[in-house]
């Protein structure tokens, strides 16, 4: 699939205004959780390890950690318990 954007003049007068606004929109996509680490990397054509480099220099964190993940590791945390006690 190819998209066509529309730049403002004072945009399209940037070194490579397409390569800035794709980057913009993988960055934004992936620290709001629309895009995958996978996703991300592969429309920029990264390796995973230079996307997160591409992260870091744009401090886009990789994921909030938010309240149903701390359900999700609450759960993790009860099963462990469960098994270290079961072993004793």
């Amino acid at each position: 699939m190819e998209i066509t954007v529309k730049l403002t003049d004072d945009l399209a007068e940037h070194k490579n205004p397409g390569q800035e606004a794709l980057e913009a929109l993988v960055a934004e996509g992936y620290r709001s959780g629309v895009f995958s680490h996978h996703q991300a990397s592969q429309l920029l054509g990264l390796s995973r390890l230079a996307f997160d480099g591409f992260l870091k220099e744009r401090n886009a964190h990789e994921h909030v950690y938010g309240a149903d993940d701390l359900k999700q590791d609450e759960g993790t945390l009860r099963q462990l318990e469960s098994k270290s006690s079961s072993r004793r």
